[in-house]
C-alpha cells in the first residue's frame, strides 16, 4: 500500500513541477523530456532484471548448498544462548526460541525464502504465549526489531546488482554493509532493551555483543590508519576471501551431511532464474516512476535544498545524492532498490554515491512492511514501541553507513 501511494507520488509530482517549468518558465522541452525518460528507464530496467540471471542463478545455488548443508541449524545453535537473554519472558525450552533463531540465521545468510515463513511461524507461536492478543508483547518487539534492522552477512542482492551494472569489484561494499548493519541491529538491541528494562550487562550479552563490537571497533580502527588506495586493496581483498570460505563452508558442511553438491546447486540456481524474470515488472515499474521524477527536476531540487542545508553548517554534502534510498528503504524494500540503480545509473557504479546508495540499502530492512506482514498475520493492532525502537535502528545504521561510507570511498 505505502508504495503504490510513492508510486503515485512520482507521477503526480513530476507532472506538477514539469506544468509549472512549463507555464512558468517556458520550457518546451520538459515533457519530451519526461516521455523520453519513461522509455529509456523501461529499457533499463527490462535489461538489468534478463543480465541478473546469470548471477542470481549462481548465488542462489551456492545458498542452497549452504541451507541443506545445514548452514542455518549451525548458526542457530550459536545466537541461541543470546536469544536466551533477549527474550527472558519466553520459558526456557519453548520451541518458539528454535522458530526465531532459525528466521534470524535464515535473514543474516540472505535468505528470504527461508526466513519469511520461519518469521510469520515464530510471530504466531509469541502470539500464543501472548495474554493480549491485540497487543503486541515484549518478545514480539524485540523479534521484530531485530528482523528490521536488517543484519545480513552475504548481502547478495546488492552485490549482484552491481556486479550487473560494470562494477569493478560488486563486493567491495561487503564489509561496510557488514559494519553499518551491525550498528543498526546493536542500536535496536539496546533500544528495546531500555524500554523493555532488559539488563544488557548479563556475562552472555556483553560476551557476544561486546566482542563483536570490540572486533568491528578494530577493524574500522584499522582501516583509519590506512591510506585511501591500500584501505581499498585491504578491504576488496578481505571481503573476497571472506566470501569465497563461506562458499567453501558451506560445500564442505554438504559433504559432511552427504548431500550431493552439484544437485543442490542446480536445484537453487533454478530459483534464480525464476526469480530473475518475475522481477522484470516490479523493476521497470519502479525505475519508470523515479525515472520521471528525476526528468521533471523534481529529484535534483529535493537534493538540492538538503545539500544547501548541510553546506550552510560546514559539513560535505557529498552524501545527499544517495540519501533517497536511505528515506525510502524503511517504507518500501523495491522503491529503494529502484532508488540504488538509479543512484549507480545516474553517478557510476563505482562512485562515492553509488555505493553510498548500497551501503544504505544494505544497512537498515523495510521496517513498515515487516511491521505490517507480521504484526498483521497476528492480527496485532497496538504495536507499543516497535515503530519507534525500528526507526531507531534504521536511524543508526543510516548514519553509520555515512561514516563508513566516508572512511571506505571517499577521495
Amino acid at each position: 500500500m505505502v508504495l503504490n501511494y510513492i508510486w503515485i507520488g512520482f507521477f503526480l509530482i513530476a507532472f506538477v513541477v514539469a506544468l509549472f517549468k512549463l507555464l512558468v518558465f517556458g520550457d518546451m522541452t520538459i515533457f519530451p523530456n519526461i516521455m523520453n525518460s519513461t522509455f529509456e528507464y523501461a529499457k533499463m530496467g527490462f535489461e538489468l532484471s534478463l543480465g541478473l540471471t546469470g548471477v542470481m542463478t549462481l548465488w542462489l545455488g551456492v545458498m542452497k548448498i549452504g541451507e541443506n548443508g545445514g548452514a542455518i541449524k549451525l548458526l542457530s545453535k550459536g545466537i541461541s544462548p543470546l536469544f536466551n537473554k533477549l527474550f527472558p519472558e519466553i520459558p526456557k525450552n519453548h520451541p518458539v526460541h528454535g522458530s526465531m533463531v532459525m528466521n534470524i540465521a535464515a535473514n543474516m545468510l540472505g535468505l528470504d525464502n527461508a526466513a519469511t515463513p520461519l518469521g510469520l511461524k515464530a510471530m504466531n507461536e509469541l502470539q500464543e504465549l501472548n495474554k493480549t492478543k491485540d497487543t503486541a508483547s515484549n518478545p514480539m518487539i524485540m523479534f521484530l526489531v531485530l528482523n528490521t534492522s536488517g543484519l545480513t552477512i552475504i548481502p547478495i542482492s546488492i552485490m549482484v546488482y552491481r556486479a550487473q551494472m560494470g562494477a569493478a569489484d560488486p563486493s567491495d561494499i561487503f564489509i561496510p554493509i557488514l559494519l553499518s548493519t551491525f550498528v543498526s541491529t546493536l542500536a535496536g538491541i539496546i533500544a528495546v532493551s531500555i524500554a523493555q528494562k532488559i539488563n544488557l550487562f548479563t556475562k552472555t550479552i556483553l560476551l557476544y555483543l561486546g566482542s563483536i563490537t570490540l572486533l568491528l571497533t578494530g577493524v574500522i580502527w584499522g582501516f583509519t590508519v590506512l591510506s585511501s588506495e591500500k584501505l581499498n586493496m585491504v578491504s576488496s581483498v578481505a571481503a573476497n576471501i571472506i566470501l569465497f570460505s563461506i562458499i567453501i563452508g558451506f560445500i564442505l558442511l554438504a559433504i559432511r551431511k552427504k548431500i550431493n553438491v552439484y544437485d543442490s546447486f542446480i536445484e537453487g540456481a533454478k530459483d534464480g532464474f525464476s526469480i530473475a524474470v518475475k522481477i522484470i515488472p516490479f523493476l521497470v515499474a519502479i525505475l519508470v516512476g523515479i525515472g520521471v521524477f528525476r526528468a521533471s527536476g523534481a529529484m535534483d531540487s529535493l537534493m538540492s535544498g538538503i545539500a544547501w542545508l548541510f553546506t550552510s553548517i560546514g559539513l560535505n554534502a557529498n552524501f545527499v545524492e544517495a540519501l533517497p534510498v536511505a528515506f525510502m528503504k524503511p517504507l518500501s524494500g523495491a522503491g529503494a532498490r529502484g532508488l540504488m540503480i538509479d543512484a549507480m545509473n545516474q553517478h557510476g557504479v563505482d562512485s562515492f554515491v553509488g555505493r553510498l546508495a548500497c551501503t544504505f540499502q544494505g544497512a537498515t530492512d523495510t521496517t513498515f512492511y515487516i511491521i505490517a506482514v507480521y504484526f498483521g498475520s497476528v492480527g496485532i493492532r497496538k504495536v507499543r514501541h516497535a515503530v519507534t525502537c525500528g526507526l531507531i535502528a534504521d536511524l543508526a545504521g543510516i548514519i553509520a553507513a555515512i561514516f563508513i561510507a566516508y572512511l571506505f570511498f571517499h577521495t
